[in-house]
């Protein structure tokens, strides 16, 4: 079979198209004939060495890639054999290096959610982390229809879903893309604002729109000088929502009269029925159209280093996904 290899730290080309062994699967475990792979910002700074309390570093050599689709081939013992030429999706683990970014991957089998027949591959592969993610946001920071919502990165795979569950709320939704492509995304996927945060003034613009109103909850996951001017329009007792950043530093939000949460981590696992409960929920939220993943940015497994070039320079919208160049 095919993978991505990375077998040093460092930029886009140390991701390597080679040929490996087929894999076998081991006791409880499955194989997956991959359809399409995930990718995440998150995988293009472990790549270059991020390390953090939760990532340690990445034991070379190793193939990337966390969240997968495609149909069980094989598997191991103890494994009830009705599994072989099911479609499936799987979050194949917390690191970056488990073995997504292949033509085959491993699974211990009580990873596997049967992927939903209405549901395409890549589709499903973006409802599994990224729309996990999203619920998991959603809980500790229901929007109502009396909110005022900002979204930064909104063109992004996660900006687009809590654009969508604001909108399903009922609240007056705004979303921030940089550049034309992008704040065209965002229009088409129903903000009732959709600005550019590149254009000078742009915060000007957006205040001069809302006529008054002022924004009551923000979902930040850039940082930076966006987040902070996302920040600022926050009204009195308005709070902003966390889940990432883009800067070299998490960002730092002051304000007597605003509140600031960070939804990523241990809070999410305290959920009942901790992650899995998040994926399958997620997936039944794709399934039945009230929160559907947007597949915008699709690139063959093996110019895996193309599509961390694109992610890095920003260059992507929407999920991105790595499909086997066989399945193209």
């Amino acid at each position: 079979m095919r993978a991505i290899r990375q077998h040093e730290l460092g930029g886009p080309d140390v991701l390597r198209y080679e040929r490996v062994p087929d894999l076998a699967p081991g006791e409880g475990e499955v194989r997956i004939a991959v359809h399409a792979s995930g990718v995440h910002y998150l995988d293009t700074s472990l790549r270059a060495g991020f390390t953090s309390a939760v990532h340690e570093p990445l034991q070379l050599p190793m193939t990337p890639g966390r969240e997968v689709a495609g149909c069980v081939d094989a598997v191991g013992v103890g494994v009830d054999a009705a599994w072989i030429g099911k479609d499936v999706v799987a979050h194949l683990g917390p690191t970056g290096g488990t073995g997504g970014y292949a033509e085959q991957t491993l699974t211990a089998v009580d990873r596997l959610h049967e992927l939903p027949g209405s549901l395409a591959h890549a589709t499903g592969v973006a409802a599994i982390g990224t729309g996990r993610t999203a619920q998991g946001i959603l809980d500790q920071a229901p929007v109502t229809a009396d909110d005022t919502v900002l979204v930064t990165s909104a063109a992004g795979g996660l900006g687009v879903l809590l654009l969508q569950a604001a909108r399903e709320a009922g609240a007056r939704v705004i979303g921030l893309a940089g550049g034309p492509d992008k704040v065209a995304v965002v229009r088409d996927q129903g903000a009732d604002l959709a600005v550019d945060y590149r254009a000078d003034g742009w915060d000007e613009i957006l205040r001069r729109e809302l006529s008054g109103e002022r924004v009551t909850q923000v979902f930040d996951g850039v940082g930076g000088a966006s987040g902070q001017t996302a920040f600022d329009l926050l009204a009195p007792g308005g709070r902003l929502l966390q889940f990432g950043w883009f800067t070299d530093e998490p960002p730092v939000y002051e304000h007597p009269d605003k509140t600031v949460s960070m939804l990523l981590g241990p809070q999410m696992l305290a959920r009942p029925g901790g992650l899995r409960s998040l994926e399958a929920e997620a997936l039944a939220r794709a399934v039945d159209g009230t929160r559907v993943p947007l597949v915008g940015s699709r690139f063959a497994l093996s110019d895996a280093a193309g599509a961390h070039r694109a992610m890095e320079s920003r260059r992507t919208h929407g999920k991105v996904v790595l499909i086997p160049d066989a399945l193209l």
